[in-house]
């Protein structure tokens, strides 16, 4: 008979936020209770929940400053009592060849688990079509290189070969564990692991083409003490807890309380999903689209958008509000304002239109873009997250902690389909179904 452990069993370490709630949704789909915090919590308090996710915006900073917030955050996972723990990155596997993903994962791995010790790197997420297949990285029909994420404005990947890109961002050596293997089952993984360790390999790529795969990998890696990769590879891990005995059913995980209140949409990722959410809303529904431009010569931006939104709140109607544009749009403000000074630009308008929407009413916030989800939950003063379920394939509803939640949906910027907006938000209001 299985039971729920009474501290942490997973701890896991996301370097954007909606990342983080990605690999919460996967794991309170696999029965774990699943708190997430918003940066390393400033208190030891115990944290009542099966899994614990610490969600960083440290994917784009420099990276002696992602392993330092990165190692602050293991340290407070150990605190709670976790056994095992999970580096979340992205499934496009975003960075650049300075990092970060290489340098937190050395030095993760060095904290957990010491000099001889191996890990997995797949991002793979076969749901939302991210597969890995000897090592290169396929969105979709195409390889990662084609697939738009080559015009990324922060991160662009013009190498679909991961084993390539880690090799880049580390001195550890990178192998791989190809197809061959995961697919003959968990034990010829961890022979093959085992051989890559002898051969100094301490980060290896592993192929993945379905969840069964991710399965395979998860038990392969069951007494790993570090795990690295996209929420994808998380799938398997609540099944390993259960099989040693340590985790119950799955029946009340995603419950979450019903938040009422005004609703709104802001969006402020430029991908191509995003892009295309944002004209399937406003082909029916009210939208205001931030200027960048404008807000960097010093228009009110934000008491525009405000007083567009208090204008349709009185007919009841959600609005939009979005700084989601084209990669030639995005180009063109760069060109002009830099492009880290156009990204924080968009990040605190946003933020503040937040805030200010939160005065007026708003209590149910979808939200569009990794780092426009960080400005955001920084704004609004949220701390922490309990996850609830799954609107589309890595994203989940969420509602803050205390006496007066808060509904918010924080996606990905690739992630949803085109109706993602209207669906997160018909979500939102029944959160507690």
């Amino acid at each position: 008979m299985t039971t729920s452990s009474s501290r942490p069993l997973l701890g896991c370490i996301a370097d954007d936020f909606t990342g983080a709630t990605d690999l919460a949704n996967m794991l309170v789909r696999g029965g774990m209770r699943t708190v997430q915090s918003i940066g390393v919590p400033a208190s030891d308090e115990a944290v009542e929940a099966d899994a614990l996710v610490v969600a960083l915006k440290s994917r784009t900073i420099p990276a002696a400053d992602a392993v330092a917030q990165s190692l602050a955050a293991l340290d407070w996972l150990r605190a709670q009592g976790c056994r095992q723990f999970f580096f979340k990155y992205c499934s496009t596997f975003d960075s650049t060849d300075a990092g970060n993903i290489g340098p937190v994962a050395d030095a993760l791995l060095d904290a957990c688990a010491g000099e001889n010790a191996l890990t997995i790197a797949c991002p793979a997420f076969p749901e939302n079509g991210r597969t890995i297949y000897r090592g290169h990285l396929f969105v979709g029909d195409v390889l990662l290189n084609e697939s738009g994420m080559q015009n990324h404005p922060l991160t662009p990947m013009n190498d679909a070969n991961l084993v390539r890109v880690l090799q880049r961002q580390t001195a550890s050596k990178v192998g791989l564990v190809r197809y061959d293997s995961v697919a003959q089952g968990a034990a010829a993984v961890r022979e093959r692991l085992e051989v890559l360790r002898r051969d100094g390999v301490r980060m290896a790529i592993a192929d993945a083409l379905s969840d069964a795969d991710l399965h395979t990998l998860g038990e392969a890696c069951a007494d790993f003490k570090l795990i690295t990769g996209g929420s994808g590879v998380a799938i398997g891990l609540p099944a390993n807890f259960r099989r040693a005995g340590l985790l119950g059913g799955t029946a009340s995980a995603s419950q979450l309380p019903l938040v009422e209140g005004r609703s709104v949409v802001l969006a402020g990722s430029a991908s191509q999903a995003t892009n295309a959410q944002v004209a399937a809303w406003r082909e029916g529904r009210p939208a205001f689209r931030i200027d960048p431009l404008a807000a960097a010569r010093g228009e009110p931006v934000v008491e525009q958008a405000l007083a567009f939104a208090r204008e349709h709140f009185g007919a009841e109607q959600p609005v939009l509000i979005y700084a989601t544009a084209t990669p030639d749009e995005v180009k063109v403000v760069q060109r002009e304002l830099g492009a880290e000074r156009a990204g924080t630009l968009v990040e605190d308008t946003l933020a503040a239109i937040a805030l200010g929407l939160h005065a007026l009413g708003v209590r149910k916030f979808v939200v569009a873009g990794g780092e426009t989800s960080g400005a955001v939950v920084r704004a609004l003063g949220v701390h922490t997250l309990r996850i609830g379920a799954q609107i589309d394939p890595g994203v989940p509803a969420t509602a803050t902690t205390g006496e007066q939640p808060l509904a918010l949906a924080l996606k990905s910027g690739n992630f949803g389909a085109t109706d993602f907006f209207a669906k997160a938000l018909r979500h939102l209001d029944g959160a507690a179904s």
